[in-house]
């Protein structure tokens, strides 16, 4: 049963379902990293393998579970297999997380600033 709180009504058990299968694929940082490559415009398996550091067969892998998942698609051209972002709201959300945790990241290893003159 879902509940309307605050103008939002919950959202069903299948969607719900959904989204954590999708959260589950890109808790891989090798599928989040290979997401944040592809949201950088299409890529082949050969150059993303070498944009990640992750051996090729490991990488088709990783790709054909994002494929299957409907994050990505292919398409051929000659002999090579192109890969591109299929639902751009997934980048939205993985460059808002992969965003705020480099900022986070920067401000923790900021160096701390003393204020002149009072004398600490």
């Amino acid at each position: 049963m879902s509940e309307n709180v605050g103008g939002f009504e919950d959202p069903s058990a299948e969607v719900l379902s959904e989204a954590a299968a999708a959260f589950g694929l890109l808790a891989s940082s090798a599928r989040l990293h290979l997401m944040w490559a592809l949201s950088q415009g299409e890529s082949d398996v050969t150059h993303l393998a070498d944009r990640v550091g992750g051996a090729l067969p490991a990488v088709s892998q990783h790709l054909a579970k994002l494929k299957l998942a409907g994050l990505v698609r292919s398409r051929r051209e000659g002999r090579r297999q192109v890969y591109y972002v299929d639902d751009p709201d997934v980048v939205t959300v993985v460059r808002v997380m992969v965003g705020q945790l480099s900022a986070r990241s920067q401000r923790a290893s900021a160096p701390v600033r003393r204020l002149s003159g009072t004398g600490g």
